[in-house]
Parts: C-alpha cells; structure tokens; sequence
C-alpha cells in the first residue's frame, strides 16, 4: 500500500473548495506496472445457495458482505432502487463500496423487494424503504435510470430520509438522471454546484449547472451516467475513508488510463458481422465476479442483443464474488440447447474455478471453438479457456494475477485483446471497454459509439 502511495503524486480524488473533480488524474498518474505490484486480492468463495425459483430474466440479490480492507470502522451506506434503476450505477456502487468496508443498505422503493431494473436485470433489495426511517447513514447514494430515478423521487420515505441528511450535512449523491429528477424536485440541489446525465441537464438550475464528470459541492457529489460510476463511487469512497483507501481501490479496480498503451489490440483481424440478431451466452457460477457479469449482459442489452445467463449450479441462483446473489435466466442444462453467436465467461476465481468443472460448459465451449464461433473471457477465466486447450496460439490477456499462467499472453498494456474469434480483457475497470469491443466487432462501430454515448462513457471516434 505505501509503496503504491509512494511512487504516485499527491492528488485528491475529490475537489476542496469547490473545485471540480478530476478523478482521471490518478489514471494518467498510475503505472500500469504500479497497479499490478500491488497484486489486487482474488474474489473469495461463497457458499451455494438454495433457492432454485426460475426467473425470465437475470435476478440479482444485493447482501451486506464483510470488508476487504483492514478498516477501523464501517461506515453505513444507503443504496434505494426502484423499478428501472440504472443496474450498472446501482451495483458497482454497491460491490465497491463493499470492498472499502462499508456496511451497505440496499433499499426497495417499492411495495416489494424484487424490482426489475432498466436492462431487464431484476434486484432484489436488502429491505424495505420504510425500515430505514429512523437509522442513520454515513451516505445515502442514488442510481439513476429512468423510470427509476422518479421511482426514487416519488418515495416519501426516502425524501424524508435525504432530507435529513443533507439538513444534518451528512454525505448525499446521485448519479445520471437521479439529481434532476430526483433530488432537484426535493430542493436539494439549492445553491451546489451540479452535474448529470446530458439528457437531463436542461432540468437543471442554469446558473449551477456544470458538465463536469464527477462535481462536488459541500456534502452533495453527483455524476453523470454508468460510464462514471467508477469515478463517482471513488469519490464517495475518499470522502468516506479518505486518500489512501480510494487510492488503494482504484488500483484493485484496474482503474489505468497509461496513456503509452492502447485501449484495444487486435491480432489476426476477422469479420463477426451477423445476418441476425446476435444470441450471446453468459454462464456464471457461484463466485462470478458481478460487476462483469452486470455490466457485460447490461451492455449488450442497450445493443439490443439476445443474452442469455445461465447458471452452472444446480440452483438456478448463485451467490457472486461479493455476495451478491443472481438469479439466473436458464440452467446452463437448458441453454445447451440452443446455438450461440458469442459465449462470454465472467472473470472471479472461485466462479471461473466452477465454470471449469461444468461438463456441459466444456462441451459448449469446445463446439464454440470447433465450429469457428465467437468466444471469450475476462479477469480470471482465460485460465479457463487456457486449462480447456482452446487459445493455444492465440494471443490474449486477464487480470493481472493470472497472466503468469497465460501461455499465449499477449505482452501487451492493452485493456482488450483481440485474437481471430477469441476475446479477452484485463477485468473489472475495464469491463466497459470489453462489452464495447464486443458490440463494435458484431454490429459495428457507430453502434457502440452510440451505445457509449448513452452510457456517458469516453469512446474513440473511430
């Protein structure tokens, strides 16, 4: 940790005195070669779980988990989600704030606790708005999405409860739509200074509105779509925990912008391009990173792809890397029996440990490679790929804790490495950038610029 420190300038992810965050300066700042020396800990196992209710669509349960950081003390956090919350926003401010050691509360806005998100995703709260009436939080943190940022502005329960937090000048935030739509018709965007999602900037008092990615003003922060909420939960998590932890975290997430490096590498340049709708498994398991499983079948959801989740276990539901519980849209059983364009394995280790010991996993997978269609992985699993023998000769790329074992490594800084029909990325931070690749190689590259766009996410012209 000091070391990391050390060999970085000072800087602060968030602004003193009104000025407008930056946080990109610690990506310009931080080494590639810095982040991997401080050897980002592995995802740990979780248990099996027992429900086995089959959903159509992708079902995420969000659990408190324990720390992964030594801390003195935990913070307490409020996460309110409503029908069509943002799933990106609402579950990396979730994941990360769980990796600094916060105690978080993830709340239903709605009379029940499932709720089904923008991209079809289905979360099911912690508990009810109404129990959090009288508790008191360190942070009350908005997604966005619509409808569900008026979802959020609607609840009288929450208005209250953030009411009096910023009254109390405790910590408040929103992201995307969330503080035109829910907290400017609350009053509670009163003289700060104040960013969101483009669409909704013209909602916006004038005088105070700034195009800025991440804006800090007194005890509000806010930011501006899913392509920010890295660089939003980071803030939140300096002001909560301070520098070094924000720091630490931001190496832990792979958040690298080396500038010496490329976003994307291509070998072996082939066409993807499909007469037809592109049908795209992703397989998870207990201990599948979720952030990576969320943001990959939210991406290609938005380039209106059919994905399919599909769970390997024998409960249709798994328990992800931080606890997180999914519910998947088919057993891995049931999905075999269709053909897919692309099959996308999240990263995690204890989850790609459980992928590879699926023997029907492996079948599709060997089909996949065998009959010159499209597959990849990310974080942890192109040791998967590696230990089923289908990247031989094929340049690639994954977290920086396994690329030893990576025979075919790629040698390369890039965030995304493209090989023929084989895809691969480094994990986490640079999810985005993978599900993007994936969208620009299938549909082209006007539909991922437009994709990003939506997504507020800085994407190269061409």
């Amino acid at each position: 940790m000091e070391s990391l420190l050390s060999s970085q300038p000072k800087f602060s992810f968030y602004p003193q005195h009104n000025r407008i965050a930056n946080l990109s300066l610690l990506l310009r700042c931080s080494s590639l070669s810095t982040l991997q020396s401080a050897k980002p800990s592995s995802s740990p196992s979780s248990s099996t779980s027992t429900s086995t209710r089959k959903k159509k669509k992708a079902t995420i349960t969000v659990t408190p988990t324990s720390p992964s950081l030594n801390l003195p003390a935990k913070k307490k956090v409020l996460v309110p989600i409503g029908y069509g919350t943002e799933e990106m926003e609402a579950v990396i401010l979730i994941d990360v704030m769980r990796r600094a050691g916060a105690h978080v509360v993830v709340a239903s806005v709605e009379p029940q606790l499932e709720v089904e998100a923008s991209s079809g995703t289905r979360l099911v709260a912690d508990t009810c708005i109404s129990t959090c009436s009288d508790e008191i939080f360190d942070l009350v943190a908005l997604p966005g999405g619509m409808p569900g940022s008026a979802r959020l502005r609607d609840c009288k329960i929450l208005q209250e409860i953030t009411s009096n937090q910023a009254e109390a000048k405790r910590l408040y935030g929103a992201i995307c739509a969330a503080p035109a739509v829910t907290l400017h018709p609350w009053g509670l965007l009163k003289r700060k200074q104040t960013t969101c999602h483009p669409a909704f900037m013209d909602k916006l008092p004038t005088f105070w509105a700034v195009k800025s990615n991440i804006q800090v003003s007194g005890e509000l922060t806010t930011s501006r779509g899913p392509g920010t909420a890295f660089l939003f939960v980071l803030s939140l998590v300096e002001q909560l925990f301070g520098e070094s932890v924000a720091v630490e975290l931001g190496g832990t997430l792979l958040m690298c912008a080396d500038g010496n490096h490329p976003r994307k590498e291509e070998f072996n340049n082939v066409e993807w391009s499909l007469d037809h709708i592109p049908n795209v498994l992703i397989p998870v398991a207990n201990g599948s990173e979720e952030i990576e499983v969320v943001t990959i079948v939210d991406i290609l959801r938005r380039a209106k792809m059919n994905v399919i989740v599909a769970s390997v276990e024998k409960s249709m539901q798994i328990v992800a890397a931080r606890d997180t519980n999914i519910m998947a849209d088919q057993s891995i059983d049931n999905a075999a029996a269709s053909l897919y364009d692309l099959i996308i394995l999240p990263g995690g280790v204890a989850g790609g440990e459980r992928l590879h010991k699926s023997k029907v996993l492996k079948k599709l997978l060997k089909e996949q490679e065998s009959s010159g269609r499209i597959f990849g992985a990310i974080c942890s699993s192109p040791a998967v790929l590696q230990k089923q023998a289908l990247i031989k000769g094929r340049r690639v790329t994954g977290h920086p804790s396994i690329i030893g074992k990576l025979t075919d490594y790629a040698g390369s800084g890039a965030q995304v490495i493209i090989d023929g029909k084989v895809i691969t990325s480094k994990g986490l931070a640079t999810t985005t950038d993978f599900a993007l690749a994936i969208v620009s190689k299938l549909l082209g590259h006007a539909r991922a610029r437009s994709v990003a766009e939506g997504l507020v996410y800085d994407y190269p012209r061409s």
